[in-house]
């Protein structure tokens, strides 16, 4: 299996329903366009529709941090990446960004996401068929750089003196 460094989605178009009152992409549609980045790089992963029907697992976001860099507007269309930065035998963490078409970011989304036994729900271990392409997707990204805003926190910076 090739794995793209990063895996990067489909070309995606602005739907006009996302557009808010401010005449720009509504800040939930760019979750939207990531999610539907990561469910092609999960479904890469093994971590699809079927999986979660066949074998009752699945994949649950715990935290997302999101920076809106500039406006999207109606006529635009997208790209997002998929960069698998760490994990553990329960565990994703995963850096995102969406760039128009022409190269330049619009936002960038920061998550964590646990894989969850549907019968619980419960935080459960990946099994060894998909921790192996989890390892497979980290193995091909470990060569990328570090993000510049992975690990961003949220502040109020004040001017001393």
């Amino acid at each position: 299996m090739s794995i793209a460094a990063p895996f990067v989605s489909r070309v995606m178009d602005i739907e006009n329903d996302w557009i808010d009152y401010n005449g720009h992409l509504n800040m939930a549609y760019y979750n939207v366009l990531f999610d539907r980045c990561s469910d092609d790089a999960f479904e890469l992963m093994g971590m699809g529709p079927n999986y979660a029907r066949d074998r009752k697992l699945t994949i649950y976001t715990a935290e997302v941090h999101v920076c809106y860099v500039q406006e999207l507007h109606l006529d635009h269309k997208v790209t997002a990446t998929f960069q698998l930065l760490d994990h553990d035998e329960k565990r994703l963490r995963v850096y995102q960004e969406i760039r128009h078409v022409d190269g330049w970011l619009a936002a960038t989304s920061e998550s964590l996401s646990l894989h969850v036994d549907m019968a619980g729900p419960k935080v459960a271990p990946f099994p060894a068929d998909v921790l192996a392409k989890v390892e497979a997707m980290r193995e091909a990204h470990a060569g990328l750089p570090m993000p510049e805003r992975a690990g961003r926190s949220i502040g109020i910076r004040r001017k001393t003196g």
